[in-house]
């Protein structure tokens, strides 16, 4: 579990074009809303709100300090950027009960070198990057890595069920299920074949075209004809 990082935020009235005004002076409009919570709009400031990111992500408890002194917990529910110069302008957080269970998507962090493709030749297949979970916002993990040092053959898995996690916190997928593990290189063989395969299909599907086309340009003469 990571420490919850402090942001401050001030209480924002602007609404409509005057928020292009404080996006200027180096601020990103922002909302906070949740169950039967209110929602609210406040500033925040740009450069503070880039490190916090750079360092949560969206998935990480960040405590906003806003103006009257309170703290809320929040989680970023959705940032908007803008096209030009990929600045943040907007951001929506959502506000948390510490009391309540969540649920949410968390990432993997694929750490290491797999011996089975480092000395095999295999080919890494990973099957999620993220895994769905139900816990209380203070038990939430902002990452799961997986040490890929493990995958020494081709027989090698590592599954939802390998992962550690504190007690509270529930995986909402199946225990069996894979999340990354090492395949057979192609053999100059089977490249071959699959080569053909692909050859072979378009063959088909160009000789569809061509005899739909002929039945057209028929179809058109027929009706000149009439």
């Amino acid at each position: 579990m990571t420490k919850n990082i402090t942001v401050k935020a001030m209480t924002r009235e602007e609404m409509g074009g005057k928020v292009n005004k404080g996006r200027k002076e180096g601020k990103i409009p922002a909302v906070t809303y949740g169950r039967e919570v209110a929602p609210r709009k406040i500033w925040l400031n740009a450069i503070d709100f880039r490190r916090a990111y750079a360092k949560a992500g969206e998935n990480t408890l960040i405590d906003l300090e806003i103006e009257d002194g309170k703290k809320i917990s929040v989680l970023i529910h959705d940032t908007q950027r803008d096209p030009l110069s990929g600045e943040f302008s907007h951001i929506d957080f959502f506000q948390v009960r510490m009391d309540e269970k969540i649920e949410t998507e968390i990432p993997f962090e694929f750490i290491g070198e797999a011996p089975a493709v480092k000395t095999l030749g295999g080919i890494l297949v990973t099957n999620i990057d993220e895994v769905p979970i139900r816990c209380l916002p203070g038990d939430m993990p902002s990452t799961f890595k997986i040490d890929l040092s493990v995958l020494k053959s081709f027989e090698d898995r590592v599954k939802i069920s390998d992962l550690a996690i504190a007690k509270d916190v529930e995986f909402l997928v199946d225990a069996e299920t894979v999340i990354v593990l090492v395949t057979p290189p192609i053999s100059e063989e089977e490249l071959a074949k699959l080569n053909e395969k692909v050859e072979e299909d378009v063959s088909k599907v160009a000789g569809v075209e061509k005899k739909e086309a002929e039945g057209v340009k028929e179809g058109a003469k027929k009706e000149d004809k009439k």
